[in-house]
């Protein structure tokens, strides 16, 4: 053989060498071996910390729902008493209407035409009212209510009960059932007798 040939280099299987670094690597300094209590250890902190998690997702899922329901009441609320302000400002002409139809008296045919344009706009206010759930509060007979109802006189009034509404002044009105403007009455009272009966009970 001649000097000349060269002398072929050892093959070396790719796979082999993988195969070799690999097991170093799983030998090499520093890799920790975990004890079983380590690992329980580990396993309860991250139950905790996901157990943590879930109940702060559930607690902002709760509020993100009580944001929802709180704005909504409040979008409700702004829909139904939008026409407050408007309202009160529309029931003293309202009453004024009301009184002049009250004060034309004759037969003239003026205060008679007078007075049917009176009515016909009386009961136009009355028709936007009921469309927009404003109602009146009308309470005479009725036993006095604080929450809807003013007293501007107590009297005693033959065979009416005490407590109870015996004449109106001026009618209250709700919207959507929240008190607008409160009814001015005159409240029945006790006779003397009875009251001084009562006193000394």
């Amino acid at each position: 053989m001649s000097n000349d040939q060269e002398t072929p280099e050892p093959q070396v299987d790719a796979a082999v060498t993988e195969t070799v670094n690999e097991d170093n690597a799983h030998t090499e300094v520093g890799e920790h071996e975990y004890t079983l209590d380590e690992l329980k250890q580990e396993l309860t902190e991250a139950k905790q910390k996901a157990q943590e998690m879930w109940d702060k997702a559930v607690r902002t899922q709760a509020e993100m729902e009580n944001l929802k329901r709180r704005t909504q009441k409040d979008l409700d609320d702004a829909r139904k008493y939008a026409l407050t302000s408007f309202a009160k400002e529309l029931l003293p002409v309202f009453d004024s209407v009301v009184l002049g139809l009250q004060a034309a008296t004759g037969e003239s045919e003026d205060v008679r035409k007078f007075r049917e344009g009176s009515e016909l706009t009386i009961k136009q206010f009355e028709a936007v009212f009921a469309k927009f759930n404003i109602v009146a509060i009308d309470p005479i007979g009725q036993p006095f209510n604080a929450e809807q109802h003013q007293a501007m006189v107590m009297q005693q009034v033959e065979g009416a009960e005490p407590n109870t509404v015996v004449n109106v002044f001026q009618k209250g009105y709700s919207l959507n059932g929240r008190l607008l403007r409160p009814a001015m009455v005159v409240v029945a009272k006790a006779a003397e007798k009875q009251q001084k009966d009562n006193d000394q009970a």
